[in-house]
């Protein structure tokens, strides 16, 4: 039988120290022996905390949460409420250290009543988790209103909201599944700014219905630079559908089907103003400097196409031009393709004209030397549109020589070193239906680079009190940053140039220069040389004179200036008759030539437009990323690597989360973890109100 002890015996045994994982490598260790401290470790310990004192405790969790532990472990071993934490992290953002510590210090030789009185100046009173909680409901109630706003932009589709009605099972992400396994979870972070911040579902979902599929596709080969549909046979398509809200990527022969269902609705136009106009509204791209320049889409089909021109190739080809419109860190505030090659001087008034309801003041337009033109300043002058450009036809030697001493303004831009200094530049023009001409006066900023030691100008119309002299520089030296780069970086990282399916149609534009003048150009040529070649051996000539001083008769002079006459009024029949000749025509009144066709741009429109949307966002995020990240060489590299990361997504009934394998390198681990954690506290939804997650972590399956 086994006896039992009845009264048993106390445990002196010591109480043990307990460890708890913070996540991200970090461990507190809570020992009772040792005087109650607490211990951070890291591999080694990094921080000791007494548990006694209060105010360190504070700045403890408050320093502990800006390292990234995760906060309900740290409210579960420090026995606090989840709801403590939040408000210490929010009273030291809005009142700073001095108002988390309560307007004391941790010296032991004053007492709290002494420090009160010292700081009462300097602290704000009462209770900081009421007054948070107070801002929190301020700041809910902006958010709201802020929504309320958002939801009273009026777009074209409204109208329409019935006959756009989607069916639940074709929502995306309407299928529910467990985790599984894709390649392509990297590209599910470019949905949640894009349905977040820029609308996207709601617009596509609008304007095109049930056709939404079709900009999904689009996303990915954004995303993953994808050069065509035709390439689309090379991706795991469940994988991929899983990623774009889709059941399953269907074969090329479904995607075209949606594309060409999209296509036919022509409503490619009003999407774009749709989405340009929201950006603007909502701060998305700024609005202080903006930058327009023309961009080749060259065409090489057998059809007869207007011509365009190659910069790098210094040649026209067959093609048409992409005006694009930047902001000055890049963001693209609007496009238009045109034939040939296009108005790029139209669309820099037709931007500003066509948004300025929604501008504050008008922005700074820059552009390059292609916009040099008098008529073209005086007619910038005359709507006051502010613009800086480049000089033309800059005589070289005059800016070397003007002395040092009148450049009185040095600044560095982009790690080089810069000197400028301010006159002015007259011009005059007539225009037509004026008798006389107008003058007008614009700022020329000399412009001396010294590290490379050139010097040249540019031209602004802009007061001095909105931009200065270095201001105003600055925004011409920044076109190459903000516009040039933005296009060399999206051709090689997104397929920019692609064009799904191309349709051709008769153009509008049927005129061409009168081949009749052409030919009449040629003859004048021709005559003219000739003239010239009778002049030449007319006085190689000498005089042939009798000993009367008579011309003899056989002398070769008297017959040269008949010619010579002749050809003259030849020269002068031929001008008239050139002068008579209209200087277009239309090409369809002429025989053997063909007419002119266009590419209709309504499939590449929705194909920029979702360009554009991933660029727009991509610099969004890059930003986000800059905050955890500090190496700036490799920012974009990280940013792309990001994107190309495998995963594993699962869709409940309440949320959508897609978890990426952690990066390698642990910098660029933290700041992986980092951006989607900022992704994730965005609470992006779905239309039918799922939350989109992202996160990082191992493999759950």
């Amino acid at each position: 039988m086994t006896q039992y002890q009845l009264f048993a015996e106390p445990d002196t045994k010591k109480e043990k120290s307990k460890k708890f994982s913070l996540g991200k490598g970090y461990e507190l260790e809570i020992d009772p022996s040792k005087r109650n401290y607490h211990f951070l470790y890291r591999d080694n310990v990094i921080k000791i905390i007494k548990r006694s004192d209060k105010i360190a405790i504070k700045i403890f969790i408050v320093e502990a949460v800006a390292l990234g532990v995760m906060q309900t472990r740290l409210s579960d071993a420090l026995e606090i409420s989840r709801q403590t934490i939040h408000n210490y992290r929010e009273i030291h953002r809005h009142f700073g250290m001095e108002g988390l510590l309560h307007g004391y210090t941790v010296a032991d030789s004053k007492s709290r009543e002494t420090q009160r009185e010292i700081h009462a100046e300097e602290r704000t009173s009462g209770n900081k988790a009421q007054q948070v909680a107070a801002l929190r409901s301020s700041t809910r109630l902006e958010i709201e209103q802020e929504e309320a706003r958002q939801n009273s932009l009026n777009f074209s589709f409204e109208e329409n909201e019935k006959s756009q009605e989607i069916p639940a099972e074709e929502q995306p992400f309407a299928e529910e599944h467990e985790w599984e396994e894709t390649r392509y979870a990297g590209c599910f972070i470019y949905w949640i700014p894009l349905i977040n911040q820029w609308n996207w579902l709601h617009l596509t979902l609008g304007h095109y219905g049930v056709a939404w599929p079709i900009f999904a596709v689009f996303l990915l080969m954004s995303g993953l630079n994808i050069r065509s549909i035709e390439q689309l046979k090379h991706i795991r398509q469940r994988e991929a559908g899983r990623i774009l809200g889709l059941k399953k990527l269907p074969g090329k022969t479904q995607v075209w089907s949606w594309f060409y269902e999209a296509v036919q609705q022509k409503k490619s136009k009003q999407l774009l103003k749709d989405y340009f106009q929201y950006q603007l509204r909502c701060g998305l791209v700024s609005f202080r400097l903006w930058f327009t320049d023309g961009h080749l889409l060259p065409y090489t089909g057998k059809e007869k196409l207007h011509y365009s021109y190659n910069t790098q190739r210094q040649i026209p080809v067959p093609g048409r031009t992409n005006q694009v419109t930047c902001d000055a860190s890049g963001r693209i505030v609007n496009f238009i393709i045109e034939e040939g090659k296009g108005a790029m001087k139209q669309q820099i008034i037709d931007v500003v004209q066509h948004y300025s309801s929604e501008l504050p003041s008008k922005p700074m337009m820059v552009f390059d030397r292609e916009g040099y033109d008098k008529s073209f300043f005086f007619e910038l002058v005359n709507i006051s549109q502010p613009f800086v450009s480049w000089e033309k036809n800059i005589d070289k030697a005059k800016l070397l020589a003007i002395e040092a001493e009148q450049f009185t303004r040095h600044f560095e831009f982009n790690e080089k070193k810069y000197s400028v200094f301010e006159q002015e530049k007259h011009f005059e023009y007539q225009p037509d239906g004026q008798e006389e001409p107008q003058a007008f006066t614009l700022r020329r900023l000399i412009i001396w680079n010294h590290s490379s030691n050139r010097r040249t100008a540019g031209l602004t119309n802009a007061s001095p009190e909105r931009f200065d002299t270095e201001e105003a520089v600055q925004a011409i030296l920044s076109r190459w940053g903000a516009s040039e780069n933005t296009f060399k970086h999206l051709q090689e990282r997104h397929p920019f140039h692609y064009h799904p399916g191309f349709k051709l149609e008769k153009s509008g534009v049927q005129e061409i220069i009168n081949p009749e003048i052409k030919q009449k150009v040629t003859l004048i040529r021709k005559v003219r040389n000739e003239i010239d070649r009778l002049l030449r051996r007319l006085n190689k000539l000498s005089d042939s004179l009798k000993k009367d001083g008579t011309p003899r008769k056989n002398s070769q002079k008297p017959p040269l200036q008949e010619s010579v006459k002749q050809k003259e009024a030849e020269l002068q029949t031929l001008r008239e008759e050139k002068k008579s000749l209209p200087e277009k025509v239309d090409v369809s009144t002429l025989e053997n030539y063909r007419s002119f066709k266009k590419i209709d741009n309504e499939g590449k429109n929705l194909f920029d437009f979702v360009t554009t949307s991933v660029w727009n966002a991509r610099k969004q995020m890059v930003d986000w990323l800059a905050e955890s990240y500090s190496n700036e060489n490799d920012l974009i590299d990280l940013f792309y690597a990001i994107t190309h990361c495998h995963g594993w997504i699962r869709s409940t009934d309440k949320e959508v989360r897609v978890r990426l394998e952690p990066l390698q390198q642990p910098k660029r681990h933290a700041a992986q973890e980092m951006l989607c954690r900022k992704l994730t506290s965005i609470g992006a939804q779905t239309p039918t109100g799922k939350l989109l997650i992202v996160e990082v972590g191992k493999c759950p399956l």
